[in-house]
This record gives C-alpha cells, structure tokens and sequence, in this order.
C-alpha cells in the first residue's frame, strides 16, 4: 500500500534498537511516506514535532505509551500514537489506550497491518486531535483547583445542587456557594454548565483511542 502524495505523513519512529529503528524507516518510505527516528521518548520530546504520527516501542522502563503521552500533555502538544511491542499482553495494551494510543501492534510489524494503521490514523487523526487538545487544556484548568473546590465541581457534573453537595460534603450550603464561585473562577467559567462541560472534557482523554 503506497501513499499519495496527500496521504503522505511524517512518521516519528521511537526505538531503541537501533536494528528496529531502520526496518521500520525503510517499510516506511516504501510505502510513500517520510520518517524520522529517535532512540528514546526524551528525544522525541526535547524538540516536540507540532505535525506527524508517532510510531513508539511501548518501553516500560521510559514509562511506557502513557508517559509519552503525558510529557506531550506537559508541552501542550499531541501526535497520535501507534504503540508496538514483542509481547503486547493485554493489561499494556488496555493501559495505553486508555492513555491516547490509537493502535497496538505486535513485533515484528507486519506490513499490512502498519500501513493501515497509518491510513486509519490519517483519517481520524484532525478529529482526534482536537478533542485531546480540549482535554488537555481542560486538565490544565481544573488542576488549579484545589480538592475541596473539585469535590464541588464532581458533585455538580452529578447534577447535585448545592444542598446536596453540602449533605454529602458535611458543610454548609453557604460554604459550598464560596467554594463553587471560587472553581468557577479558576476555572474561567460563565456558568455551571460551562464548569460541567470542562469536567467532562477532563475526563475524556482517559477513554480516547
């Protein structure tokens, strides 16, 4: 399968095989498109690309897909990730899809199977992008609140009011009021469902994939 020149990605190969790194650059550019290698996550990230998919060996000791995925968060940049390993059991795969990956593949890579991940990313990826982008910059708001003003903001995404919040807070409702203007305020919020809606934005780069 080869790619057009529209199709045509930049694939970032993360691997520290060295071996591993040129088989995958050479299927690569046969099937069209450009790579680039590194031997690590911290030189993937060291000079962030802002366009491309990464193609990543999921190395546990690096902290595996998760961890690339959070110092992407940390630089406020996100690729899609294709994660890879020889024994991909099923509590990694689960782990790193949960945390951004949009495919898994065994290795040796197959071909095929590399090149339609490629094209299926391809696809899905402006979307997919998008959304991580708003669940990042929701995570940024709602970590400056502080755990009181976020038990607040968990019991009104419930869709408690503030009598409620304040039974299963064991506070007052005046309190909860101060607290709620405080998270509103944090986090730039116009009103409740605008607050809401960040939450829920928050939550979901848990499930993307």
């Amino acid at each position: 399968m080869v790619a057009t020149m529209e199709q045509r990605n930049i694939i970032h190969i993360v691997d520290a095989d060295p071996r591993n790194r040129a088989t995958f650059a050479r299927a690569i550019f046969e099937m069209g498109h450009h790579a680039e290698v590194y031997d690590d996550i911290g030189e993937l990230t060291s000079h962030m690309p802002q366009n491309g998919i990464v193609l990543a060996h999921d190395d546990l000791n690096a902290g595996g897909i998760a961890g690339l995925v959070d110092i992407m968060s940390e630089r406020g940049a996100w690729l899609p990730v294709i994660a890879m390993a020889a024994v991909p059991d099923i509590e990694r795969v689960v782990t790193a899809m949960r945390a951004g990956a949009f495919d898994y593949l065994q290795q040796p890579i197959d071909t095929d199977a590399l090149a339609s991940a490629i094209e299926r990313v391809s696809k899905e990826a402006a979307t997919h992008v998008e959304y991580r982008r708003r669940s990042i910059e929701a995570r940024t708001r709602i970590a400056m609140l502080s755990t009181r003003e976020l038990e607040v903001l968990d019991r009104l995404t419930r869709g408690c009011s503030n009598k409620a919040i304040a039974r299963e807070l064991d506070i007052s409702p005046r309190t909860v009021e101060i607290h709620r203007g405080n998270m509103m305020d944090k986090l730039g919020a116009r009103h409740a469902a605008e607050a809401v809606r960040l939450r829920l934005e928050a939550s979901m780069g848990e499930w993307l994939h």
